[in-house]
């Protein structure tokens, strides 16, 4: 069963499937050691990475297991990061949710207000009861978008993640359908 990727708009963002255009900013955001410095994955080194990940944003949507969004800035329709619904289970109706935005975004709320709207998609076009989301503990600006979201902190997955030789932890948020004021 496929899962079309939505185009959504927000108040200053729209979040619209990724097409050959973004290619370099996509390569500029996934291969900034800084963007990415509490990512389980390291940083791009090589542009077949582009590929790879748009094929796999194909893939998401024919297989129906996720729907990953490309956020541009309205105002100047500046590629600003993504947004995704992974692991998309019908039967459980549940997704697990996650973002990736440029430095130049941050502290804008833009990641917040990105994925408030692909939340009230999941919610309301998907028939979500679950979101489930995961951070670095040294990331204290995920874990802040992910509560004022309604997001609850569930646990820690010990040493879950080891990029570069870098052991790290991870905060498991829920979100529940019943919890979530859009």
């Amino acid at each position: 069963m496929s899962l079309p990727t939505p185009t959504l708009e927000a108040e200053r963002l729209r979040l619209r499937p990724f097409d050959d255009a973004d290619a370099d900013d996509l390569y500029a955001l996934q291969s900034d050691a800084h963007v990415l410095r509490y990512w389980d994955s390291p940083p791009w080194t090589d542009r077949d990475s582009v590929a790879r990940f748009m094929a796999g944003c194909r893939r998401m949507a024919d297989e129906g297991s996720g729907a990953r969004v490309a956020i541009e800035r309205t105002s100047d329709r500046a590629f600003v990061g993504w947004c995704t619904f992974n692991s998309w289970n019908p039967d459980f109706r549940s997704a697990s949710l996650g973002y990736c935005l440029d430095q130049a975004a941050w502290g804008h709320g833009y990641a917040t207000e990105a994925a408030r709207v692909l939340l009230r998609w999941g919610f309301d076009t998907l028939d979500l009861n679950r979101v489930q989301a995961e951070t670095d503990t040294r990331n204290a600006a995920s874990a802040r978008v992910l509560e004022k979201l309604g997001f609850q902190r569930e646990g820690t997955l010990r040493e879950d993640c080891i990029v570069n030789g870098d052991v790290s932890d991870s905060w498991v948020y829920g979100l529940l359908r019943r919890d979530w004021v859009g």
